[in-house]
């Protein structure tokens, strides 16, 4: 019998109840297709990825662009697909949730809501506004009667606060607002993550790797539950089409699509449907 919606919200929750996960970030149907293939269980979109290959900043992509975006990579496979549904696109809660009630129908299995501003000066949320839009969102998702995984984030690490206990503070108050997945990226030491862990059990703690600190099995080990890589595919592959095009306007040699793919190897990845 073939695999419903309900299905594929089912199992992604079950991601979250037991063990360690990885969820990678493609940022097209392509990379999303190529991911599902080497086996990973889900996926979550990237907001910084998407935008860069837009030729856009991260968090200057259009809502209904980005719509578009998440029903395009959830269509194309077979896995849950989680959205970075970034700060909601909106400020004021009621937005926030109006605009999530768009994103349920997208046939996204879960998304999370940020609580960064955008503005240097006071980058975060008053704490607050911050719960309310958590609470929206998780209404939005109510009213759609789709069973769709909420993950509440604290960029305070990421946007010049790091500070641990306002970060656990406002992940406690994002759970009891309806966030399922909590999340703070930027977390890197031992101590800070296992100290969220700890503090959001029995809830399941989202951790982002961006850069070679950390293992799947030592994260395990802390207690995570789900480890995301942002933008970090992206960037690794820009660096190699950088490498290789710096290469030809500076030198005017190709010795770096001497580690491309073969061309039959990635064609042959994507068969006609």
């Amino acid at each position: 019998m073939p695999e419903t919606p309900i299905d594929r919200y089912a199992r992604f929750r079950q991601l979250h109840q037991a063990g360690c996960f990885v969820i990678p970030n493609p940022w097209d149907v392509g990379s999303a297709r190529l991911l599902e293939q080497l086996g990973f269980a889900a996926l979550a979109t990237t907001s910084s990825g998407f935008a860069w290959s837009l030729g856009l900043p991260d968090n200057h992509v259009s809502l209904s662009t980005a719509l578009a975006h998440l029903k395009a990579v959830a269509d194309a496979v077979r896995i849950p697909v989680n959205a970075d549904f970034e700060r909601g696109f909106a400020v004021e809660p009621q937005r926030v949730k109006t605009n999530v009630a768009a994103a349920t129908d997208t046939g996204v299995c879960g998304l999370s809501i940020e609580d960064s501003t955008g503005d240097p000066a006071s980058p975060l949320f008053d704490f607050s506004l911050a719960v309310e839009r958590v609470h929206a969102a998780r209404e939005a998702i109510a009213e759609s009667g789709r069973d769709i995984l909420l993950t509440g984030r604290s960029e305070g690490f990421i946007v010049g606060r790091p500070d641990l206990r306002e970060t656990i503070r406002r992940l406690t108050a994002y759970a009891q607002a309806g966030a399922d997945c909590l999340y703070a990226p930027g977390l890197r030491s031992s101590a800070d993550i296992a100290a969220v862990v700890t503090a959001l059990a029995p809830h399941p703690v989202n951790v982002l790797v961006g850069a070679p600190f950390t293992t799947v099995e030592a994260l395990r080990a802390l207690g995570v539950r789900r480890i995301s890589v942002g933008g970090a595919l992206a960037r690794s592959a820009w660096a190699g089409f950088l490498r290789a095009a710096r290469e030809i306007a500076t030198h005017g040699t190709f010795t770096a699509f001497g580690d491309a793919i073969p061309f039959a190897e990635i064609d042959g990845a994507f068969p006609v449907e």
